[in-house]
């Protein structure tokens, strides 16, 4: 039976954001006061993203018969994200060229002040090279990376570890049942946390608006204008096209599929609380389990389409802000760094500044205190940012599961349309769900009764008459 509308978890979340937006609005001081509220739920939910991709990747390794399998899958996804990526890095490009957004404003980069958390983002952005995301996927200790929140390294030691049990084979099954015992009781935690999902929406949206208030909104309205609508026509017409050319489905359906994703992403700024309900309900709309465990974890490091958009937008804005004159061949040469740099600061709180402050530098033609002109504006895109890498992540597991011949099309339509049942909820662990039928299986509460024994004919005696 569905859920009343007051308790479905994305009505409660819009709630919290609408109220949010209002205090951040009518009372800023107290809004601001509402950031522990924010930032404790967001770090909850951080704290159990790695032993979710740990474990979920060692479980989808687990579960493909031939290691030849997740070699495959792992190229394949790669590919994809690599052709995704400059796509998205090329659809902000253009749109930048054809609005030209920053001539005029004829900034001067000296005069910029770069102190504070924008000065941090600068300097450490300014001393990472292109190639230290592959150096840095090799953590120096075993929990290092789940103590630092590093998903790269988290997804390196999960790869190996799962090859590892894959391949001692008996001697790793008790592991490998472990591993599946204990991501249910992640997955527990994971439902209790979610309950706080509304409260950290609103705390988030009133810190943000009564930090930077909706007169940052019309001050350099029109570049978040391009953005938002730069990303929603990547959305709809680059990942719509490729889902219903290749993979047959409706992106408008996916987007509504995903609303209670959609609303955490937009209250949170983040698309890491998001991250399990993906994994689950992917699974439950008939994408192999294995598949979900490999590409999803390594989408989100990886497959970021939004940050894409962003980072190619921003950087020829402040290119035309600061009068600095870019040709052809030099906006390509950008490109080809962002390939790279888009990947180093992949779950680094500020990533997306550290990304921008690491390609300025490293192609050395536009000014990296140029970056000071969009910080007021960078809470405001961050929410664009994090849907586009969410639904492109959603998009790209589809795809690569039709590449591998493991999505049940018939069943992700009927899902979509809404009559394959309800999703699981955030209790319950990713699984790979069984097509519907008209009756309602019985729930794990509700055992399948033994039939009746059928009694004996009694013994017949001697001298009875048939």
């Amino acid at each position: 039976m569905a859920k009343p509308w007051y308790r479905q978890l994305y009505i409660q979340v819009l709630a919290a954001i609408v109220i949010g937006v209002v205090l951040g609005w009518r009372w800023p001081d107290l809004a601001t006061a509402m950031e522990p509220i924010g930032t404790t739920f967001i770090t909850a939910m951080k704290m159990l993203i790695g032993p979710i991709v740990f474990l979920t990747i060692i479980g989808g390794i687990a579960g493909v018969a031939d290691l030849k399998k997740v070699g495959l899958t792992g190229i394949k996804a790669l590919t994809y994200f690599q052709i995704g990526t400059i796509v998205a890095l090329l659809t902000g490009l253009i749109a930048i060229n054809v609005f030209r957004l920053g001539d005029g404003v004829h900034a001067d980069p000296s005069t910029l002040d770069t102190s504070g958390d924008a000065g941090q983002y600068i300097q450490q952005g300014a001393h990472q090279h292109w190639w230290e995301f592959l150096t840095n996927i090799v953590p120096e200790s075993f929990f290092g990376p789940f103590v630092e929140g590093d998903i790269l390294q988290v997804i390196f030691l999960a790869v190996i570890f799962g090859i590892a049990l894959k391949s001692v084979g008996k001697v790793g099954e008790p592991v490998i049942a472990g591993v599946g015992r204990l991501t249910e009781v992640v997955f527990k935690v994971l439902s209790f946390v979610m309950k706080a999902a509304p409260l950290g929406a609103f705390g988030a949206m009133s810190y943000a608006i009564g930090k930077f208030g909706l007169s940052t909104l019309t001050s350099l309205g029109s570049l978040i204008l391009l953005f938002y609508v730069t990303s929603a026509l990547f959305v709809v017409v680059v990942l719509g096209g490729v889902l219903a050319a290749y993979v047959r489905l409706n992106i408008f359906q996916l987007v509504r599929y995903f609303r209670e994703e959609f609303f955490l992403i937009l209250g949170t700024s983040t698309a890491e609380p998001a991250l399990p309900g993906l994994m689950r309900k992917l699974q439950f709309m008939g994408v192999e389990r294995s598949t979900v465990g490999l590409v999803v974890p390594t989408g989100y490091s990886f497959n970021l389409d939004g940050a894409a958009i962003y980072l190619s937008l921003s950087t020829l804005y402040i290119a035309q802000a600061t009068d600095t004159p870019l040709s052809v061949t030099q906006q390509l040469g950008l490109l080809a760094v962002m390939l790279l740099t888009s990947k180093g600061a992949a779950g680094v709180a500020g990533g997306g500044f550290i990304a921008l402050t690491a390609t300025l530098s490293t192609a050395g033609h536009v000014p990296a205190a140029g970056i000071m002109l969009i910080f007021g504006i960078d809470k405001f895109m961050s929410e664009c940012r994090a849907l586009v890498n969410f639904f492109g992540n959603a998009v790209a597991t589809l795809f690569v599961a039709r590449w591998e011949n493991g999505l049940d099309v018939a069943r992700a339509r009927r899902v979509l349309a809404g009559k394959g049942g309800e999703p699981p909820t955030d209790a319950e662990p990713p699984t790979d769900a069984e097509p519907p039928t008209d009756a309602e299986p019985p729930t794990d509460a509700e055992p399948v009764p033994e039939p009746e024994a059928v009694a004996a004919p009694p013994a017949r005696t001697a001298g009875a008459t048939p």
